[in-house]
């Protein structure tokens, strides 16, 4: 299956992006932790030049710990300010302020030079699909400021937030790029649920997961579901829909059932915390 997905809504937040970027003094980029460079859109690089950034890698609660560390150090050492956060808890929400008056410094200091004072920070938060812009918000100013959910493509429009009177927060579209280059990537971002459900192939994307748990995390599917996990990612993925009691009229295996049933339990982190990918050396 090709793993793409760029609804028209996406062009058309782009071309908003683009204009409102002017209206800014900083970006925060939000990833999920669980595939921190997979899950960054390489447009924002270009939509955001000349300007601040922060990184966030969100959603850290349900990624490997070892690869959050990893992976901020990763980011820090090619020049990137970045951290971990959980949006959900406020975990590691704190460190954003003194982030984003350390990342705007030259720029409060120019205005303190031409004689302004407190003129409120403006930052965009921007970030793919279902990577918890809504939710970091929300956590971030103390309030239900922005629309959240737990699929792709809640937020369609711009929407401007206060925090206290000296910054205000532009929360933007989730938006993915034309096409991945890379099919590994397509099915990441398939896995952590930023690419819509509805044209995805579940049984499939649950066998691809499968086989990649064997591989980085061989423990899981066995204390999990109490199964073998040898033979086919297809006969894997049979045993869960026994083990799972997921049957058919007669008692034949609902991998379709199973397959949702997977897919929920990874993305929920009912399997454990674990990292798509690792961080370079």
């Amino acid at each position: 299956m090709d793993y793409q997905w760029y609804p028209g809504h996406m062009t058309r937040a782009r071309r908003q992006m683009q204009e409102d970027v002017r209206l800014v003094d900083l970006v925060i980029e939000l990833t999920d932790a669980r595939a921190p460079l997979s899950g960054r859109n390489p447009d924002i690089d270009s939509l955001a030049a000349g300007k601040s950034r922060i990184l966030v890698l969100n959603k850290s609660d349900l990624a490997d710990p070892e690869q959050n560390k990893a992976w901020t150090a990763f980011f820090r050492k090619d020049g990137l300010v970045a951290c971990e956060v959980n949006a959900r808890s406020g975990n590691g929400i704190r460190q954003i302020r003194p982030m984003i008056a350390e990342a705007c410094r030259e720029k409060i200091e120019r205005d303190r030079s031409r004689g302004i004072m407190n003129r409120p920070l403006r930052a965009m938060i921007a970030g793919i699909p279902n990577v918890g812009k809504s939710t970091f918000i929300n956590s971030f100013a103390g309030k239900a400021s922005a629309k959240t959910g737990n699929k792709p493509g809640v937020t369609r429009g711009r929407q401007w937030i206060s925090v206290e009177r000296t910054l205000q927060l532009l929360d933007t579209p989730g938006i993915l790029w034309p096409r991945f280059d890379d099919r590994q990537v397509g099915i990441r971002l398939a896995e952590i649920g930023c690419i819509r459900d509805e044209i995805l192939d579940a049984q499939e994307l649950a066998c691809e997961l499968i086989s990649w748990m064997r591989a980085a995390y061989p423990q899981v599917l066995s204390e999990r579901y109490g199964i073998s996990p040898d033979g086919t990612a297809f006969e894997v993925l049979g045993r869960i829909a026994e083990a799972r009691r997921c049957l058919k009229a007669g008692g034949e295996p609902d991998c379709g059932k199973a397959a949702a049933l997977l897919l929920d339990e990874f993305r929920s982190g009912r399997l454990g915390r674990m990292t798509l990918e690792k961080a370079p050396d």
